[in-house]
């Protein structure tokens, strides 16, 4: 889904956000995550109403310790300059990481991460676009990797929002920087999450199934929120075989957004 244009720019740090007293300190990461990731659509429902609140709704609701957000404003015109990420923390009592992709009315475009856990670093990467200086008008598109831990960083977490076209070059190139990125931790436990514009049987999935745990199987569908026709949001773990999937479900709410936000539980395994 295209919404802007920007040029693109090889790297940027994306700004923390502790805009919550609820932020917890844990004095050790639980071997059990709640994971949700959702493409909130700027707050923007089925109905053609933008409402953080019931976004907040579901959140809260789902008990998450890990949230992967995306098409999320920061002060932009459309959105009446509400800063989404710091709205959403403040909502449901968790910290918030904003990734900045996109220079759009006024304010800024891009994905977003709200966390219950203790956050050690935090970075948000451009990924190369393919439709630069093109009439087909990129939409630039990141991935935020969060180091989770006390005193240091024993996790990672990765958010990010692919490209939409039918053509998947660009969506199969993200798949190599993803990985590139998730290197860095190869020797912890690490979650990616986000709307990947991918459907099971593309070879975008093909690539990350290589190297990835899927928590997701082919009949849970996401998108279009009110008639879901097409599984495109997915959670994936490393290493492989560190993990349990102790639960994965679509949640039922045909109207906050265009998409149903999607809920695993995951246990580390000893």
């Amino acid at each position: 889904m295209t919404l802007c244009r920007c040029p693109f720019r090889a790297f940027v740090i994306g700004a923390l956000i502790l805009s919550t007293p609820r932020a917890v300190a844990l004095g050790q990461l639980p071997s059990e995550i709640r994971v949700l990731t959702y493409n909130i659509r700027h707050g923007e429902g089925m109905d053609g109403k933008v409402d953080l609140d019931r976004i907040a709704a579901v959140i809260r609701d789902a008990r998450p310790d890990l949230v992967a957000l995306e098409e999320v404003d920061q002060g932009t015109q459309r959105t009446k300059h509400v800063d989404q990420p710091a709205e959403l923390a403040r909502l449901t009592g968790m910290q918030s990481v904003f990734g900045h992709n996109i220079d759009f009315q006024g304010g800024g475009y891009g994905t977003a991460v709200l966390c219950r856990l203790p956050i050690q670093s935090q970075e948000n990467h451009k990924l190369k676009s393919f439709y630069k200086g093109t009439k087909d008008h990129p939409e630039q598109r990141g991935v935020q990797l969060i180091g989770l831990g006390s005193g240091k960083v024993t996790m990672a977490f990765l958010c990010t929002h692919l490209d939409y076209r039918q053509d998947d070059s660009e969506r199969f190139a993200s798949v190599g920087t993803i990985d590139e990125l998730a290197d860095k931790y190869s020797n912890l436990p690490i979650i990616l999450a986000g709307d990947l514009n991918a459907l099971p049987d593309s070879r975008v999935i093909a690539e990350l199934d290589k190297s990835w745990r899927r928590a997701v199987t082919n009949d849970l569908l996401t998108f279009p929120a009110d008639a879901p026709k097409r599984l495109i949001d997915y959670v994936y773990f490393r290493p492989v075989d560190g993990w349990e999937i102790v639960e994965a479900r679509v949640i039922e709410e045909p109207t906050a957004s265009d998409h149903r936000p999607l809920l695993v539980v995951a246990r580390r395994k000893p």
